[in-house]
């Protein structure tokens, strides 16, 4: 099947994720069905402009994600956790909402499903939205849809939240300075996405670990050091500030025990403009990054 006759169904379209499933679908030529909860909201608009065929719907609605599923040949899955509080979303509501689109691909009669998740992904960790994922991903496992799993794993765009330059002279995070950390820019997961969509059949029943980059605090500070010309050492959040949220207490604990194995190489064979740290940072990362608190 061509480019142009095939259609691809994006959930979470205008999101990090999913918009840039979108729009790299839409700069290979192929058509985008983007499912969104607010058709008239601008991010909707600026799909639209790009030439994407825009639908409302709710994730919770599974009629409404069937009626977005109909006549396409792949689905884009991704959902919002209870580690993105900005949702207001719960564990329960991940895992149904991941098995209501994979459902939906399953009644559309898709050819394929690729359902993002997270980097280094395992069972028993204790944490509700790791749970979630581990459950979703069994799930499409079970459908008897050809299917690929993307586990990205930290985004670069994280690191540009006040909060981690919030003490004098320092970047903050959560974990021991030698603590390794695989990092992806946003949009690098959609240009995977796209490819992987582009050659269905190499992809069928992988599950790929995804990083441009993979570094330490220590590596992190140093490389923002370098960009945007200010001095910055690496610390580690305190653990009183950490037991202050349970939520992230328990999710640093269990990442700590989480070990990723990524072949950086082997993806950039897949995507050749995957980004490294310091590319991203190049190409208008650093001008995003904050202030940081003088010392």
């Amino acid at each position: 099947m061509g480019t142009k006759e095939r259609l691809v169904l994006v959930t979470g379209a205008t999101g990090q994720q999913g918009g840039g499933a979108a729009r790299a679908l839409l700069s290979r030529g192929v058509r985008v069905r983007a499912f969104v909860r607010d058709p008239q909201g601008e991010p909707a608009a600026a799909l639209r402009r790009l030439g994407a065929e825009v639908v409302g719907g709710d994730l919770g609605d599974r009629a409404s994600l069937e009626a977005a599923a109909r006549g396409v040949d792949a689905v884009f899955s991704v959902q919002p956790s209870e580690g993105q509080p900005q949702y207001g979303v719960t564990s329960d509501d991940e895992l149904r909402f991941g098995k209501n689109v994979a459902d939906a691909a399953r009644a559309a009669g898709a050819r394929h499903l690729v359902y993002t998740s997270m980097a280094g992904l395992v069972p028993g960790t204790g944490v509700g939205h790791f749970e979630s994922k581990w459950q979703i991903e069994a799930y499409v496992r079970s459908l008897g849809v050809p299917f690929t799993i993307l586990r990205p794993g930290a985004f670069f765009e994280l690191l540009t939240q006040p909060h981690f330059y919030a003490t004098p002279g320092a970047f903050t995070f959560f974990y021991p300075p030698a603590h390794r950390i695989p990092f992806i820019a946003a949009a690098d997961i959609g240009a995977i996405a796209a490819a992987v969509f582009a050659a269905p059949e190499a992809f069928a029943g992988r599950t790929l670990e995804l990083a441009g980059d993979v570094l330490t605090g220590v590596e992190v500070a140093a490389a923002l050091e370098r960009a945007t010309g200010r001095p910055l050492a690496y610390a580690r959040i305190p653990a009183e500030a950490l037991r202050a949220n349970p939520l992230f207490e328990r999710v640093v604990e269990a990442a700590l025990k989480l070990r990723v194995d990524v072949d950086v190489a082997s993806l950039r064979e897949i995507h050749p403009g995957l980004k490294t740290f310091a590319t991203w940072l190049d190409e208008g990362g650093a001008a995003r990054i904050p202030p940081v608190a003088p010392r």
